[in-house]
């Protein structure tokens, strides 16, 4: 697994913290440990890639809360919550939220790290995801105004004569816009142009 991303333990039990960082490190990547949400919050930016192995409740803010307030800042990184007191409410309200699975304290260590390797697979494919969209942008972005509307014209199916005729620009001047919006979309053909956008709109 690649090394650039860690997993972080966030409880207000050390000896929890590392007991899982010594598993985690035996199998071959970083851990970072965090007495506190808090902490974590305010050691860690949303740019990090890992996994947050965050215990339920603990003093101050909760596991949960803590999913919540990621979530908020943009970050994608999943969550595994530990847990000794089960509520069966409040664990389906984080997995509905996005939490990868809770784990009953005491735990075992082939159900813990079958949950990290589930996590950071979950992980490598969101932010794989959301490079190739940051991409798409990047490409709409470099498009002017009127090679944008004529790219969406043409993605609804109109031909160039009917997106003459709409936007009241010559012919030949829609299919040289036409042809700036293939080139700098990077595709071949019309029809990779409207996967891209139905691309770009299911990800909203």
């Amino acid at each position: 697994m690649p090394e650039n991303r860690t997993v972080f333990v966030v409880d207000d039990d050390a000896d929890l913290r590392d007991s899982i960082a010594a598993l985690v490190t035996s199998l071959g990547l970083p851990c970072r440990g965090f007495p506190s949400a808090e902490a974590f919050l305010a050691g860690c930016s949303v740019a990090e890639r890992g996994v947050a192995v965050v215990d339920l409740r603990m003093p101050g803010m909760s596991g949960v809360q803590l999913q919540e307030e990621l979530a908020r800042r943009g970050s994608r990184m999943p969550v595994i919550l530990l847990t000794a007191f089960a509520r069966t409410h409040t664990i389906v309200k984080a997995i509905q939220a996005g939490a990868v699975t809770a784990i009953d304290k005491p735990y075992h260590d082939d159900d813990l790290w079958d949950a990290i390797r589930t996590a950071l697979e979950k992980e490598e494919a969101d932010w794989t995801a959301a490079q190739r969209q940051r991409q798409i942008r990047s490409r709409l972005e470099n498009l002017t105004e009127e090679e944008y509307a004529v790219a969406e014209l043409v993605v609804a199916g109109h031909s160039n004569k009917a997106i003459a005729h709409q936007t009241g620009a010559a012919l030949r001047t829609v299919e040289k816009r036409r042809h700036n919006v293939l080139t700098k979309m990077q595709v071949g053909s019309v029809a990779e142009l409207v996967a891209l956008f139905l691309e770009i709109r299911d990800s909203v």
